[in-house]
């Protein structure tokens, strides 16, 4: 990749990234506009995956709402999403939790990791 590409990607991150992991459930504090008002909608759920690099990284959310699974997918260095808040930590051996789709109820839980 060229040196000016590297630059303006530098320019467009983040200073402070929220550290968390696959696995977790996390509150990510999202951006809303609606007409000329902005507000922040807090979306809770566990991280399925987090994937690319540098600016373009981005991870995604599911969460079940009214028995639906419901998945979202930000950007980590956009300027739309406020904070990323951790309010447990999960314990799994694999980079993408894609077989959390099929299960529901209790099956559909990521063990807690106990430090």
């Amino acid at each position: 990749m060229s040196d000016i590409i590297r630059e303006i990607e530098a320019e467009q991150m983040k200073a402070a990234v929220d550290d968390f992991a696959v696995g977790d459930t996390v509150k990510v504090y999202g951006k809303i506009k609606e007409g000329n008002r902005e507000r922040i909608q807090v979306f809770e759920g566990v991280v399925l995956k987090r994937q690319g690099g540098s600016s373009r990284e981005t991870f995604t959310v599911r969460k079940a709402s009214n028995g639906i699974g419901v998945e979202k997918t930000w950007p980590l260095h956009s300027p739309n999403v406020e904070k990323i808040e951790v309010v447990r930590r999960g314990k799994v051996r694999r980079a993408k939790l894609n077989y959390l789709r099929d299960r529901v109820g209790k099956k559909a839980k990521v063990k807690e990791l106990v430090r």
